[in-house]
Order: C-alpha cells, then sequence, then structure tokens
C-alpha cells in the first residue's frame, strides 16, 4: 500500500485584517474541545468575545505578520518542504483552523494513491484542545470524504529523546550566555480541561505533587507532560535546578488555569533579582502570535519594565536541522514498520 505522512498544526488567520481574524477566532473558539461547555453557552460566550477581540488580536498579528504571510504557517510549510525532501513518500501539511485546510491535505493524498497515513500532530504534548481535536477532526473530515485511510497517529513526544535532543541543541547557543534564569512557558489550560481528561477521575490537581506521583493519568496530562519536557531539557542542558522554573501562558477568561501565569512570573522574577531573563516556549514546535508578541514583545516589556535587564526569548525549533530530523526518525518508523 501506498503511504504518506500528514503533519497538522493549530493555524492561523489568513490576513492580520479584522474580517479574517474574525473568522478564524470564531472557528477555534466554537470547538467544543476549546470551550467545552453547551453549545448555546459556548456561542454565546463567543459572540461576545467577538465584539472586541478581534480588532485587538488584529493589531497584535499586524506586529508579527511576515511578507509571505503567518509566521506560523509559513514555518509549518517550511518544515514540511524540508521533511518531503528526505522521505520518498507524500508528506501535506495542515491546519485545524483555516488554511491549508485538512480537507485539503487529504484531497491530496488521495489523489497521489495514498492509502496509510501518518499523522504527526504538530503538539509535544497531550491536550484536548491542541492534540485530541487534531487528531479528531482529521478522522472526522476523513470519514466525509469517504477517503479509504489506513491511520497511524504519533503519540505525544513530549520527553521523547529526539525531540528533546532538537530543543536543547536550538537553545544551546542562548544557554551559553550569562543569563539569571531560565523560564519555561507553556501554552496555559483551563485547570477543568486537566480534570475532564483524567480518566481515573480522581488524580489530576487533586493533590500539589499530583504530577510527580505516578499515575495512568499522565497519558493525557498536559501538566503532567510539560513538567516532563522541562526535566528532561535541564537534565540533557546541564541547567542547574536553582535557575529554571516553570510557568503556563496565554489564558482567556475568569476560570482558573494552570499556574503560576508567565505575566506573573516574570515581573516577580525580575524584582527576585533574576535580572537577565532567558525565556523558552517548548509546547509550540513553531514561533506563533504566542510566542513572538505575547513573550517576545509583551513579556519583554513586563519584566523590563519590573527591573529586570536582560530579556531573550528562545526561538522556537522552527526550521531547525535536529527537529526535521525528529520528524524523518517518526516517520521512519512507521514506514518501515512491519504492522504498515
Amino acid at each position: 500500500m501506498s503511504k504518506g505522512v500528514l503533519l497538522v498544526n493549530l493555524g492561523s488567520p489568513d490576513s492580520p485584517s479584522v474580517p479574517d481574524v474574525r473568522r478564524y477566532l470564531n472557528e477555534f473558539l466554537m470547538d467544543g474541545r476549546v470551550i467545552d461547555v453547551a453549545w448555546p453557552v459556548r456561542r454565546f460566550v463567543v459572540g461576545l468575545i467577538l465584539i472586541n477581540r478581534p480588532k485587538q488580536s488584529a493589531e497584535a498579528y499586524e506586529k508579527v505578520w511576515t511578507k509571505d504571510g503567518s509566521p506560523l504557517v509559513v514555518t509549518s510549510q517550511h518544515v514540511q518542504a524540508a521533511l518531503q525532501k528526505r522521505l520518498s513518500v507524500p508528506v501535506e501539511l495542515a491546519m485545524r483552523y483555516q488554511n491549508p485546510s485538512i480537507e485539503f491535505a487529504l484531497r491530496n493524498l488521495v489523489n497521489k494513491g495514498v492509502k496509510e497515513l501518518l499523522l504527526i500532530p504538530l503538539f509535544p504534548h497531550y491536550a484536548m484542545s491542541s492534540y485530541e481535536t487534531a487528531v479528531a477532526r482529521v478522522l472526522g473530515v476523513s470519514v466525509k470524504l469517504g477517503a479509504e485511510l489506513k491511520f497511524t497517529v504519533q503519540p505525544p513526544y513530549f520527553d521523547a529523546p529526539d525531540f528533546i535532543g532538537a530543543l536543547v541543541a536550538s537553545a544551546a547557543d542562548y544557554l551559553k550566555q550569562d543569563y539569571d534564569h531560565l523560564l519555561f512557558s507553556f501554552h496555559g489550560l483551563p485547570e477543568r480541561h486537566m480534570k475532564k481528561a483524567d480518566p481515573t477521575g480522581g488524580h489530576c490537581l487533586q493533590v500539589p505533587n499530583c504530577c510527580e506521583v505516578a499515575s495512568p493519568a499522565h497519558a493525557t496530562c498536559y501538566r503532567a507532560q510539560c513538567y516532563k519536557t522541562a526535566a528532561a531539557f535541564v537534565a540533557k542542558a546541564g541547567v542547574p535546578a536553582a535557575k529554571y522554573s516553570v510557568s503556563f501562558q496565554s489564558r482567556l477568561g475568569k476560570d482558573p488555569w494552570l499556574k503560576p501565569y508567565t505575566d506573573y512570573e516574570l515581573p516577580r522574577l525580575a524584582q527576585e533579582g533574576k535580572k537577565r531573563m532567558l525565556v523558552i516556549c517548548p509546547a509550540f514546535v513553531s514561533d506563533c502570535l504566542e510566542t513572538i508578541e505575547e513573550i517576545g514583545m509583551r513579556g519583554c516589556e513586563q519584566f523590563m519594565e519590573a527591573s529586570g535587564k536582560e530579556f531573550t526569548r528562545i526561538p522556537c525549533l522552527n526550521e531547525h536541522p535536529a527537529w526535521i530530523t525528529a520528524l524523518e526518525k517518526m516517520a521512519n518508523t512507521f514506514l518501515t514498520s512491519e504492522n504498515n
């Protein structure tokens, strides 16, 4: 059977215009795995958000937009092209929201004769609002199209040696700098998502050290997986325990989200005397609005206003050769598997 690879990232507006940003936010926020409440409530809440948020977000997107388009989409396309050069089977790229669409990518693969497909969500950690929704959407669109595809889904790779090795390699030059603190800023999630994804129904967020206590819940626990990424990174990179910490960014609404919050931690660390700050965002494999604008611009401003002296955002993996190699190894494991 003919095989292929599909990379799926989150997505981006087609342009930084207010109408395109509104269309993107509507699709994103109306996903029941993102705002996980009953449809009528979700429609009402998203309707309120779409009154002012598109204009604010459009202004932020304008700051990061490149001549070729959205940094997330453009970088993902470069990754696809780099991986395609290393593989003899078709490699397609899709976004969970907006373009290039999942339907477009699947049609291309089917037209190329692909029957067995490796789906690689470009989310290292399991979360219902990223990894899970991407997988569910791809499978759903495949059924809708009547595509007779056999899927293999790449499991989360939050502490996989190749992923961690690529992260450390991409950060190596920055870690050689004289810094006071390394902050791991992961995308945040509502606390209720942790509990909802907990198959045991009684582990996640029940005690302060739940992520350190072995449990089947960790297979789908975003928080535990984030801490494992940080631990594996510092172990490989040789970062002293006193020189790093973990925080969570990008919260929305008033419900409690994973703590500590990045926008609280940056000024706090500066006031504690951590004057030279490095920030890395390992939940994102491609730089995007959340890394470039939220951390690199607003985060930097918050830190400097709190008496910080130097602020450096370590770029995401983007097109780093070690990351392309990690993806190539995932693909080759699928291509050489006796089960395929």
